[in-house]
């Protein structure tokens, strides 16, 4: 079953960050608007204010931000799935992060306001 999910856009435009696996967190990681850093075993991603982020550092983007209304149980099952499906099968790329409350779906800022209208047609509730 298809999950109807209220979206809401996070202002702003946003990096995506590729560091060295034993980087510190960069001190332009802080600021403003939403941000998230995860490390693993062979890098460090770092999601921030696509300004922030400075010359000489591996990065795409910029990005747009789309975050769902939660939030959810954890154990709620296909609310990733129904905002992945109609966007992939639009060949609309997708960084996805999940947070404790909901989902932040980061689109290609040339493909923003295509994947809103697909999300919508989609049956989902994009404010904006």
């Amino acid at each position: 079953m298809t999950q109807n999910i209220s979206l809401r856009n996070v202002p702003g435009r946003y990096g995506v960050a590729r560091l060295d696996p034993d980087a510190p967190i960069p001190k332009w990681f802080d600021g403003p608007g939403f941000a998230a850093l995860l490390r693993a075993d062979d890098e460090v991603t770092v999601v921030c204010a696509f300004e922030r982020i400075p010359d000489g550092v591996e990065v795409d983007g910029p990005w747009r931000c789309l975050r769902s209304l939660g939030p959810f149980a954890f154990n709620a099952t296909g609310i990733v799935q129904s905002l992945v499906n109609p966007l992939s099968n639009a060949d609309i790329g997708i960084f996805v992060l999940c947070t404790f409350d909901g989902e932040h779906l980061l689109i290609p800022e040339c493909d923003a306001a295509r994947a809103v209208a697909v999300l919508t047609e989609a049956g989902h509730d994009c404010q904006a």
